[in-house]
C-alpha cells in the first residue's frame, strides 16, 4: 500500500541520514580538536582522570621550576664556600710565613686582615632570592621544593627538602660560615670562620695555635662543601625525575583522550560517502510518491 500521508521509506532514509550526520559531526570535531574525549559527555571516566592528571602535571611543572630556584640557592652557597676555602688557604700560607721569626708580622697581619674582610664580603654576597645560607642564625631553616604528590586517598602533598643552614648535612654542628658580619669592619663572627676572623699574628710568636684554628675551619668547610654538593646532586636527580614523570603523565593522558588521527581520517571519508548515499536514498524515497500522480491521469 502506498500512502500520500506517510512515506515510510523517506522516514527511514531520513533517520539514517540524521544518524550519519551526527556521527560525521562527532568525527569532524575529533579531527579539528585532536581529542576523542574533549568534554565530560564524551567519556565521564576518562575526562575526569585526564582533568585531574593535567592539573597535577601543572603543579609538578611548578615544582620543577621551584627546583631550579632551589638549585640556584645551593649553587650560590657552594660558590661562596669554595671561594672562602681558597681565601682560608691563603691565610694558612700567611701564617706559615709568619712562623719565620725574621718576617715583618705587621705587614703579614695587614694582608691577613684584608683576607678576613674578603671572607666577610664573600659571606654577605652569597644571597639568592633574599636567602643567604652563609650568614644566618644557627636555627635558620631553608626549604627547597622538590615534588608534588597525589596519594591514594586523593590528598595532595608538596614534597620538599628542609635544610638547616647551620648544618647542611643535617648531622654536623657548626657548619655555617658566619652567624653575623660587622657592617662597619666587614669582619664576620661566629660559625666556621669566627675564630679565623680573630687571628692576629702580631699578638704572638707561636703560630701553631692559629694554624690549628685554620685547619679546623678548613675541615668544617670541606664537610659543608661536600654536603652542598650532595644536595646539588639530589636536586639534579629530582629535576630529571620530575621531567620524566611529567612526560609519562602527558603520554598517559594522551592515550585516554587524544584522537587517533589515522583512524578518524578513514572514518571521516567513510561517513562522507555514507552521507552522500543517504541523501541519494532520501531523494529516491521522496520521488516515489510522485508516481501516484500517474494513477490519476
Amino acid at each position: 500500500m502506498t500512502s500520500i500521508l506517510t512515506n515510510i521509506a523517506a522516514n527511514s532514509a531520513l533517520q539514517t541520514l540524521s544518524s550519519i550526520n551526527k556521527s560525521l559531526e562527532n568525527t569532524q570535531d575529533m579531527v579539528s580538536s585532536g581529542y576523542k574525549v574533549g568534554k565530560a559527555s564524551d567519556n565521564v571516566a576518562y575526562w575526569s582522570i585526564s582533568t585531574t592528571m593535567n592539573s597535577d602535571n601543572k603543579a609538578l611543572n611548578a615544582a620543577s621550576d621551584a627546583l631550579g630556584v632551589g638549585a640556584a640557592k645551593v649553587d650560590t652557597a657552594y660558590a661562596a664556600m669554595s671561594s672562602a676555602i681558597d681565601v682560608v688557604n691563603e691565610i694558612k700560607a700567611k701564617l706559615v710565613t709568619a712562623s719565620e721569626t725574621s718576617t715583618d708580622k705587621a705587614q703579614i697581619q695587614l694582608e691577613i686582615g684584608k683576607l678576613q674582610e674578603q671572607l666577610g664580603s664573600i659571606a654577605q654576597g652569597a644571597s639568592f632570592s633574599g636567602e643567604n645560607w652563609m650568614v644566618a642564625s644557627a636555627d635558620t631553616t631553608a626549604t627547597v621544593v622538590d615534588g608534588f604528590v597525589r596519594t591514594k586517598d586523593a590528598t595532595t602533598n608538596v614534597a620538599s627538602v628542609k635544610v638547616t643552614t647551620a648544618s647542611y648535612d643535617l648531622t654536623a654542628a657548626d657548619t655555617l660560615m658566619f652567624t653575623s658580619v660587622d657592617a662597619t669592619t666587614g669582619i664576620g663572627a661566629g660559625g666556621i670562620l669566627g675564630d679565623v676572623s680573630t687571628i692576629d699574628v702580631t699578638s704572638t710568636t707561636d703560630m701553631s695555635g692559629f694554624i690549628d684554628t685554620v685547619e679546623t675551619a678548613l675541615a668544617k668547610m670541606t664537610t659543608s662543601g661536600a654536603a652542598l654538593g650532595a644536595l646539588t646532586t639530589r636536586i639534579d636527580l629530582q629535576t630529571d625525575y620530575a621531567d620524566k614523570l611529567s612526560n609519562a603523565i602527558d603520554e598517559g593522558v594522551s592515550r585516554l583522550v587524544d584522537a587517533d588521527m589515522e583512524e578518524e581520517s578513514a572514518k571521516l571519508s567513510a561517513l562522507q560517502t555514507q552521507q552522500q548515499l543517504a541523501v541519494q536514498s532520501l531523494s529516491i524515497a521522496n520521488s516515489s510518491s510522485q508516481s501516484i500522480l500517474k494513477l490519476f491521469q
